[in-house]
């Protein structure tokens, strides 16, 4: 074993020799990949192998395509058999409810390039003869699912890795990872150590314990997972003799079952409700090519179902059932990427779907470690959208609850319940008492609308028991003032003598004035959207930010690593070490004139200033900014404070009829004003004029900010794609995101956010298309629930269009 290595990958599953692979390919060839048994022991070796390319995240089906992609590839560099059988597939809705959720899937299919088809419960028969039509309403055919051999895959990527340079020690057990003060790292095995760049954990089973050598608690859980292989049915040979081909794979959702053909027989699956989760605290390190005792009892509602669906399992019997651990995230989603706070360590685990994932996942990393960036939007599997609050006991309980609704249809107004409430502000019980629905937001309880007693969320793809009182909200706010629970905002405070040149080469804004704000677009090198934040300049050397919350980590990941090395710049993410209150409307300064001794007129408080103040007893900071587009105030106040602030707040609005609003009434506010958020219209695909904040990039400044030549080649160029805001002929329904827009009978952009737009009561939608059709005015069509429904762009935001509210 090599003393020394760039690379260091630990876990020789599927993910550990994708990431190994790809690196190799990638030219980085003195790597080595330690397994501390045989490849593939683990979760790999027991995988059902089935493979396909949907995912709820349009940029993980994208890496999930390529994924099925590459194992032709793969198989002829390394001259193993993979034994991919791409048999496609049928997807079957038992409901409406999931019909519909299916139309959405054929719909971001169109834009993806995934071949999809709606077809009838009878046609899906035709396709898979086991399934009975009339338990059924509906299917989508897929004509790239498939199925493979979990250890041919897994020996066909480490082959053609050392094809290509790196190398494999097998029986080779990491024992502790050890950081060198020269930044590099000791990985300790039992046959030696190696000094090493970087450390991949694609620990796979192990992925939390060998996170745990550097002291970092994954939140990841292994799961028990069955499948049963049925004795050989005449129906399956039937059908092969009469077609030649296999029986194609197929999704039950409604019955929680996944089935394909195996050898003379038929293989189920089931992600039960009645889980169990396996090792919940250590995984022993003995463990390895063992199976867990079967619990036919377990699954059995789900097989009875499946016997109905599929009746010809009524006549045959059981060869085998197979219960073995897989890891999962608390979403279900990979965690990949590099840990902040312990540079050269990454991680590539809770890769559930591996053989849909793990090429994706190998591609996403080995671009990141070689290039910087990732090359594909993968926030949906970034270890960063989890935080120190991402227990063992919450992740145990989010687990066991993604894995009891894996194949369960999410709502758009949905809330799941398990590991909540965990992170609450002072005025929790307070909103609690005012009729508050809970949503939660990177851990953090988050006000989404107030209801009447009585009255709670009607989960729906069509408007819902909300509809009619988030209009209220948006009318307190837009007729006289309206008081919302901002904390779920991220905030961060920078100081030090290094600060404002800091920031200015982090940012590609010009820097505020002391006492004022401004909006600050944030790029990477290759001039892409990292983050959209609003600056404040506090004091001489005492900077504020705030931002999406969700990218608190990912966030501080970036800010960290670009730190000088002398000290003179301090960055704290300031969590809940602060909270948040925002009030608007046209009101909104008579509020907040009786609350306070500062002036706040106009003149002395203008348009994004920012100060100090008291607001009533409690010590404030306070931002002339509202995301409502309306006359607002943004007010930061220590925990400590947070009630007596919001009691000083309603107490002073009760003569201007101040109400309460949520985050669904923010949504519908933000929309008359064409303003974006992050992880929707703005994300790290799109550079600063694709998305419509080029105005705030300060592109003549003196500060080489990071970006900055990759931003004005955009200009120059043009490039490819514009964010535009439309309004939508919708009925009962409007957009959620990831709907596509057709344009002259084809589908050329896709929807990034929407909903309904009350105070213009028009349904909106904000998504990018090409930018030589981006001011064209008619011939626009969205997509909603399997129609297509005309739509409109708005020549100007539909609220204040001229900002005379805002600035009045």
């Amino acid at each position: 074993m090599k003393s020394h290595a760039k690379v260091v990958v630990i876990g020789g599953g599927v993910v550990g020799c994708s990431v190994l692979f790809h690196l190799a390919r990638h030219g980085w060839t003195d790597v080595v990949l330690l397994e501390r048994d045989e490849l593939t022991s683990g979760s790999t070796w027991h995988a059902a192998g089935g493979m396909h390319t949907i995912n709820g995240d349009p940029n993980v089906a994208k890496l999930q395509k390529y994924t099925i992609s590459l194992y032709k590839e793969i198989e002829e560099l390394s001259g193993q058999a993979t034994g991919v059988h791409l048999t496609g597939g049928v997807l079957l809705a038992a409901t409406e409810a999931r019909l519909d959720w299916l139309r959405g899937v054929v719909a971001k299919g169109r834009y993806l390039g995934i071949d999809l088809e709606e077809i009838s419960p009878n046609e899906a028969a035709e396709l898979m003869p086991l399934l009975d039509p009339k338990q059924f309403v509906g299917a989508v055919r897929n004509k790239e699912d498939g199925h493979l051999d979990p250890s041919g895959v897994t020996h066909a990527y480490a082959k053609a890795a050392r094809k290509l340079g790196a190398e494999v020690e097998r029986f080779t057990k990491v024992e502790d990872i050890v950081r060198r003060p020269d930044g590099s790292w000791r990985v300790i095995t039992n046959k030696g150590e190696v000094v090493a760049e970087h450390v991949v954990n694609a620990g796979g089973l192990w992925a939390r314990e060998v996170g745990r050598m550097v002291g970092l608690e994954l939140p990841v859980l292994a799961m028990e997972h069955m499948y049963l292989i049925t004795e050989d049915m005449p129906e399956v040979a039937a059908w092969n003799r009469k077609t030649g081909t296999e029986i194609i794979h197929a999704v039950d959702f409604d019955g929680e079952l996944y089935l394909r053909q195996e050898r003379g027989g038929m293989l189920m699956g089931t992600y039960e409700k009645a889980n169990k989760p396996w090792s919940e605290f250590q995984t022993p390190w003995n463990f390895g090519h063992e199976l867990l005792e079967p619990d036919i009892d377990r699954i059995a509602p789900s097989l009875e179902v499946g016997f109905r669906h599929f009746p010809a399992f009524q006549n045959t019997g059981i060869k085998q059932i197979i219960n073995g651990p897989f890891t999962f995230a608390p979403d279900g989603n990979p965690l990949v990427g590099p840990v902040r706070g312990l540079p050269g360590f990454w991680v590539a685990c809770g890769v559930m779907a591996g053989f849909s994932q793990g090429g994706g996942v190998g591609l996403a990393l080995s671009n990141w470690m070689i290039e910087g960036d990732p090359g594909a939007d993968i926030w949906a599997m970034d270890v960063a959208r989890y935080g120190d609050w991402a227990t063992m006991a919450y992740t145990n309980a989010k687990v066991r609850e993604n894995y009891s609704r894996r194949f369960s249809i999410r709502f758009p107004n949905e809330e799941l319940p398990a590991g909540r409430p965990l992170k609450t502000t002072p005025v929790y019980d307070a909103l609690s008492a005012k009729g508050a629905q809970w949503g939660v937001s990177y851990g953090l309880e988050v006000p989404l609308w107030y209801a009447p007693d009585g009255v709670r969320d009607e989960f729906s793809w069509r408007r819902s028991s909300d509809f009619d009182h988030v209009a209220k909200e948006v009318a307190a706010v837009r007729g006289g003032v309206g008081l919302a629970e901002i904390s779920n905002f991220a905030k961060y405070a920078v100081t030090g003598e290094g600060a404002a040149g800091w920031l200015d080469r982090m940012l590609a804004c010009k820097l505020p004035k002391r006492g004022r704000m401004t909006l600050a677009p944030m790029l990477k090198d290759d001039g892409r959207l990292i983050g959209d934040f609003t600056l404040a300049n506090i004091d001489d050397g005492e900077w504020f930010i705030a931002g999406s919350g969700i990218a608190e980590q990912y966030h501080m990941r970036w800010f960290e690593a670009h730190l000088p090395k002398n000290g003179s710049v301090r960055i704290e993410a300031l969590g809940q070490k602060l909270t948040g209150l925002a009030i608007a409307g046209p009101k909104a300064r008579d509020v907040l004139a009786k609350v306070t001794r500062a002036d706040v007129s106009n003149a002395a408080f203008p348009f994004m200033a920012v100060a100090r103040m008291d607001i009533g007893m409690a010590p404030c900071l306070v931002g002339r900014v509202s995301y409502t587009g309306d006359l607002g105030y943004e007010i930061w106040v220590a925990p400590e404070y947070q009630r007596a602030a919001f009691g000083a707040l309603t107490a002073a609005g009760e003569e201007f009829g101040i109400g309460l609003f949520g985050s669904r009434a923010l949504n519908a506010l933000r929309l008359e004003k064409n303003y974006g958020s992050w992880a929707r219209e703005y994300r790290p695909i799109y550079g600063p004029l694709e998305a419509g904040l080029d105005r705030f990039v300060a592109y003549g400044k003196e500060a080489d900010f990071i970006g900055k030549a990759a931003a004005l080649a955009e200009r120059k160029q043009g490039g490819k794609v514009r964010l535009r805001a439309f309004i939508v002929d919708a009925a009962d329904a409007d957009v959620i995101g990831d709907e596509p827009i057709w344009f002259d009978g084809a589908v050329r952009g896709w929807v990034t956010s929407g909903g309904y737009a009350h105070h213009a009561k028009r349904s909106v939608a904000m998504g990018y298309v090409p930018r030589e059709i981006a001011d064209e005015a008619d011939g626009f069509e969205i997509e909603i629930l399997g129609k297509r429904h005309g739509a409109r762009i708005q020549s100007a935001p539909l609220f204040d269009a001229n900002f005379e509210r805002m600035r009045a």
